[in-house]
């Protein structure tokens, strides 16, 4: 394999999980053990998925050729190249090219949370991470460089190229904020997963094993309701609703409508508020003070309605350190609960284990 220099300085925080001691163990693991590996992680919506590819390899079946011509390239080196100008990584003369070297990189693929703005049309944002490596005052690799993409890559070379340079210290955007967070979660993980020891000195996201066991036990399910419900249920009812819920986890008979009937009807039974997905704000402070069991009044601007209330209803609810949250109903319509706000993360863990799905507004 081969690496060329550029004049940035070295991206080797030893504090930071996004180094490059944490990413070179990485790379070496997934290339020892497995080049592709699936796997979940707790707060992470949906499936982690890593991957090592190469170039000019991994573009060298017929679909990648067609995207590559399709693209204006004539082979996966001019692509290669391409994406280094991004990078500023030193391009592949003609003579490296005719040595026909393999030129790897790694892929990283989750979902995060939208922005503010974005959640007024998506419940989550894709992910992907393209980590290139380099050198940087050496003629050995001890760098690397990071492209960024929030889009689904359905033409792969296309994805590659217009991705863009992340500058992980400095995110352009929120998504990039969010995702560069979420990102850091993920090297842990991945690091759990293929049991790489984390030099001891650097600043870990979480101090719990992050990978979930997706076997959700009852107690899960009575934890979850607990938090669901501010832990304002009695005792004989979570119990009752716990094991009902895990029995209908477990019942592979039962058709994907029959489940989802269930948890709604469960959330029908706790302190909810079944709303159209068009509301007044009256609604709102009425509803929600009787979810509260206090008056509920917040700030918000004229002919504002609906989903365009989320913001200020989150404020208000904020000054109590709580949160107004949904179950996916997939209808038009929402089943409104709130939350302890500092227990929404590990709300949205147990919905991934318990696949209750549940989602921030």
């Amino acid at each position: 394999m081969g690496f060329f220099s550029n004049l940035f300085g070295r991206n080797n925080n030893p504090k930071s999980i996004i180094s490059f001691d944490v990413i070179d163990s990485i790379y070496s693991g997934l290339y020892n053990e497995s080049k592709s590996i699936e796997f979940r992680i707790k707060g992470i919506h949906d499936t982690v998925t890593v991957n090592v590819y190469s170039i000019p390899s991994s573009l060298g079946h017929d679909e990648g050729r067609a995207e590559i011509k399709k693209a204006g390239f004539n082979n996966a080196y001019e692509v290669l190249n391409e994406l280094y100008k991004k990078l500023n990584i030193g391009g592949l003369s003609e003579e490296t090219i005719q040595e026909e070297l393999e030129f790897d990189f790694i892929h990283v693929q989750f979902y995060s949370q939208p922005s503010q703005e974005l959640k007024k049309h998506f419940k989550s944002v894709i992910n992907n991470f393209m980590i290139f490596f380099c050198c940087t005052n050496s003629l050995e690799v001890n760098d690397f460089r990071i492209l960024y993409s929030s889009n689904h890559f359905s033409d792969y070379t296309k994805g590659l190229l217009d991705s863009e340079y992340l500058d992980f210290n400095n995110p352009g955007n929120e998504t990039e904020e969010i995702g560069i967070k979420d990102f850091k979660k993920v090297l842990q993980g991945i690091c759990q997963y293929l049991n790489i020891e984390i030099p001891a000195g650097v600043k870990l996201p979480s101090s719990e094993n992050l990978l979930l066991d997706e076997k959700a036990t009852v107690e899960d399910f009575e934890e979850f309701i607990k938090l669901i419900s501010r832990n304002s249920i009695e005792e004989s009812d979570l119990k009752k609703y716990a094991e009902k819920l895990f029995e209908n986890f477990n019942d592979e008979t039962k058709e994907y409508y029959e489940t989802t009937e269930d948890h709604f009807s469960f959330f029908e039974e706790i302190n909810t508020w079944h709303s159209d997905w068009k509301f007044d704000p009256e609604d709102a402070e009425y509803f929600i003070s009787e979810m509260l069991g206090e008056d509920f009044k917040f700030d918000y601007p004229e002919e504002t309605y609906s989903h365009d209330l989320f913001p200020y209803i989150q404020s208000e609810l904020e000054k109590s350190n709580l949160e107004l949250m949904t179950y996916e109903t997939y209808g038009d319509s929402y089943l409104f609960f709130v939350a302890n706000k500092n227990e929404v993360e590990r709300i949205l863990e147990f919905s991934e284990l318990t696949k209750i799905e549940v989602t921030q507004l």
